[in-house]
């Protein structure tokens, strides 16, 4: 598997908003936090101190993972993506087949999933299950339900 992650334009903006947000305004606020208990005296027995030591540490990781998250990134080019089958980026209309019931999902990377916008991870159990269908095609896709059979209705951008 590719160790690159995919992600669209407004995506990789989020991403790069959150690690700058990270590094500015999260760094300034633990250190104002370690500041100020520092200045409560005793830093053997300052549970203030060890605590946003902690959160220091914690910060430090998720910006370090962001970083590396970052670093693999890469903007998809949506002119360039095959509507002919379901693949990353695509809008997905599908059909319960036993209930009729129609959904439309985007498959997006990882840290772009929000599915109240409709938006799904492309690894997750549902998408990978509509990876590489074409219009028409039916698929078999486990939820924790029960396997659901759906027909792809449409495919789109």
């Amino acid at each position: 598997m590719s160790k690159y992650q995919y992600y669209t334009q407004e995506g990789y903006d989020k991403l790069k908003n959150k690690l700058q947000d990270m590094k500015t305004k999260g760094r300034q606020d633990i250190a104002r936090q370690i500041a100020e208990a520092r200045d409560k005296g005793d830093l053997s027995e300052n549970a203030e101190y060890d605590a946003a030591k902690d959160a220091q540490g914690l910060l430090e990781t998720e910006i370090s993972k962001l970083e590396n998250t970052m670093a693999n990134a890469r903007i998809l080019d949506e002119s360039a993506i095959d509507n002919s089958k379901v693949s990353l980026l695509n809008k997905v209309t599908i059909k319960n087949v036993k209930n009729g019931a129609k959904m439309t999902y985007t498959l997006v990377a990882e840290e772009e999933a929000n599915l109240k916008e409709g938006k799904i991870s492309v690894n997750s159990p549902f998408a990978k299950g509509l990876l590489g269908k074409a219009l028409g095609d039916k698929a078999e896709i486990q939820t924790p339900g029960g396997i659901v059979e759906v027909e792809v209705m449409e495919i789109s951008m």
